[in-house]
């Protein structure tokens, strides 16, 4: 990760910081909760249970309001993993891919597992938290690909025919490397997408939206970041449906009044061009995060992933007090988010002073071992 000298980060920088990778995650988590419920539902289906209007406040999934599901774990666990790189660059080990592998199969492990292990210290802190070894219909391509110590690789991809959004849903965090080059940051994205999504369609999805998130957590506009990612892809084998995607969405947006019918049109099949081209739209039109988010889950498609994937870019776009608080109130494994969210920005942004050659602190490496 970029390293960065502690003259870039005064605290009015740090600060905006902190807020747009807790607006990120929070936001990704909360439209995940908001929109899974009702994935795999028609619109039609979707307003005979929640009225005319469609949805429009959180509801029931897994036995409570503001569930998360497996794409927010996976989430969570992308942030733990590049801490971990981050700590362990000290050790000359530099390889973040292997750091992401590790940190998913130790999601992989929560979903076999009965709890935590307390005896697998190198686990650190996320893999010990209980409310994480619930199974929230994880996707079959992230079990498969993760169910061995094999890592996938561009080169050798797991699941090559895998074109579902579910890597890009996980991909908002190396969009929060903002000591990094934009190209850097798709590079990341795209190989820790392919450990589980193999077809350049996921990948390269996964890829272009890291850039956008990236490109809004360093204060740019939502087009400005598009158009970013656009240049980023055109030198890339596979890139068309991602880019063509990233362009509807831009078009769509001047074709009068948004509709559930205008999100499916964008949403197409439901892989991950489509809905990487609903999350773009929903965040461009929406007239607030609120908004924004409704739009992005009443549709007949993937409603939690659209959700996630819109949250995270309007959570980015403008920090986690632009979220609505009713609906942060009721979100699952709040605290655990906002925890790794502060020590995310604080590894970022004052990372030599937790690890480095002035010496380590216990504490944050019993959180995030090097081993």
């Amino acid at each position: 990760m970029g390293a960065t000298s502690g003259a870039v980060w005064g605290r009015v920088e740090q600060q905006d910081f902190r807020s747009r990778v807790r607006g990120t995650l929070l936001g990704a988590a909360v439209g995940d909760a908001l929109g899974s419920p009702v994935g795999g539902l028609s619109m039609d289906e979707i307003r005979e249970a929640h009225g005319a209007e469609g949805l429009v406040d959180m509801t029931f999934g897994h036995g409570r309001r503001g569930a998360i599901s497996h794409l927010t774990q996976l989430t969570l666990f992308t942030l733990d993993g590049l801490i971990r790189a981050q700590v362990r660059r000290d050790t000359g080990a530099w390889h973040p891919p292997t750091d992401l592998h590790r940190a998913y199969r130790r999601w992989s492990a929560t979903q076999h597992d009965w709890g935590p292990d307390e005896r697998r210290k190198e686990d650190g802190w996320l893999a010990l938290e209980e409310w994480m070894y619930a199974r929230r219909d994880p996707a079959r391509a992230c079990l498969i690909g993760l169910a061995d110590e094999t890592m996938g690789t561009l080169d050798a991809p797991k699941n090559p025919d895998e074109r579902g959004v579910e890597a890009a849903a996980r991909s908002a965090p190396f969009g929060l490397l903002v000591g990094w080059e934009p190209q850097l940051v798709m590079q990341l994205a795209v190989e820790c997408a392919a450990q589980t999504h193999g077809h350049p369609t996921a990948y390269l999805a996964a890829g272009a939206y890291a850039v956008i998130v990236h490109g809004l957590a360093r204060g740019e506009s939502l087009d400005a970041a598009v158009q970013r990612s656009l240049q980023l892809l055109a030198a890339r084998p596979g890139q068309q449906p991602v880019a063509d995607a990233l362009q509807y969405a831009l078009g769509a947006v001047r074709r009068g009044m948004p509709t559930p019918s205008r999100v499916e049109e964008l949403a197409g099949a439901g892989t991950a061009d489509g809905l990487l081209s609903v999350a773009v739209y929903c965040a461009l039109v929406g007239e607030d995060v609120r908004q924004g988010l409704c739009l992005a889950v009443n549709h007949g498609g993937p409603s939690g992933a659209a959700g996630a994937l819109t949250g995270a870019l309007l959570g980015a776009l403008h920090g986690e007090t632009a979220l609505p608080p009713a609906w942060l109130a009721e979100l699952e494994g709040r605290p655990t988010m906002l925890v790794l969210a502060d020590d995310f920005a604080m590894e970022m942004t004052q990372g030599p002073a937790l690890h480095g050659p002035g010496g380590s602190s216990p504490g944050w490496l019993a959180r995030y071992p090097r081993a």
